[in-house]
């Protein structure tokens, strides 16, 4: 049995992915840290691209104590694996991390086939987009903030055509919708 790939990113209702901080700061709920803290506890290691390691490696480990100390703890001692063409193994200084040198979707399907717990792709757009369209992504879940950000980057702009499977959804306090997505299943 392998391991399951997940992701979940923040999304605005005009479905833009990226900079979730200008669109999601008040609407996120306890509903919504529960269901995170619920989907991150089976995750032992971590799938981050360029960008994403490079602005969390300068914010997480300094966070101590507050509400995302959890998280932190979290993302801080759980092994991290960097997507990047342009770093160096000396460029990432964050604890438990290492450079992907290989071709990152087979390093991933290897990844796949060890022991171990989930393997999350945390934020990192293009890591996501990558491991949907080969079939790799097990639970994508997309947290629609309600919320329309005006701009950004969206994940699947350009995309070819796809199904998913809808594993399940639902609703929190302040009005944002998580849906889980898997692979067609036919």
């Amino acid at each position: 049995m392998s391991r399951k790939l997940i992701a979940g990113l923040f999304y605005s209702v005009d479905g833009v992915a990226s900079d979730p901080n200008t669109f999601q700061y008040d609407s996120f709920d306890a509903d919504l840290g529960a269901l995170m803290t619920t989907t991150i506890a089976p995750v032992d290691e971590i799938i981050l691209g360029r960008v994403t390691y490079q602005e969390w490696a300068g914010y997480w480990p300094n966070v101590t104590e507050g509400d995302d100390s959890g998280f932190a703890d979290f993302i801080n001692t759980t092994p991290k694996h960097v997507a990047s063409s342009t770093l160096t193994p000396v460029d990432l200084t964050w604890n438990n991390s290492s450079l992907v040198t290989s071709d990152l979707l087979a390093f991933i399907r290897q990844l796949k086939q060890r022991p171990g717990g989930d393997i999350a792709v945390q934020g990192s757009l293009s890591v996501v987009r990558q491991c949907v369209d080969a079939g790799l992504m097990d639970e994508l879940s997309l947290i629609v903030h309600p919320a329309l950000a005006g701009g950004g980057r969206r994940l699947f702009e350009g995309a070819n055509h796809q199904r998913l499977t809808l594993l399940r959804s639902q609703q929190t306090e302040k009005g944002n919708i998580v849906a889980t997505y898997g692979p067609f299943a036919g």
